[in-house]
């Protein structure tokens, strides 16, 4: 039966590879590429951080947990202002 299961996935796989996209993704310039990884490991602490501090029973790690989240939270405003 997990044979079965496993050859249906590589069907659905397969044909999904297939299928032509219909949407290409606009090819991103170098600096572009960094500001989107950029942002995207803001947003990964970001995350962690507050799972930190939901899970965080000491009231001085909270603390620096809230600046750190406050650090990221500026780092992140700073990428999304148009340059200029």
């Amino acid at each position: 039966m997990a044979r079965g299961w496993e050859s249906k996935s590589v069907e659905a796989q397969q044909a999904e590879a297939a299928e032509p996209t219909s949407a290409a993704k606009p090819r991103l310039t170098r600096e572009e590429a960094t500001q989107v990884r950029e942002k995207e490991i803001l947003r990964l602490s970001r995350q962690r951080v507050l799972e930190q501090l939901k899970s965080n029973p000491s009231p001085r790690h909270a603390e620096m947990l809230a600046a750190a989240l406050r650090e990221i939270e500026s780092k992140l405003v700073s990428l999304e202002r148009p340059p200029g």
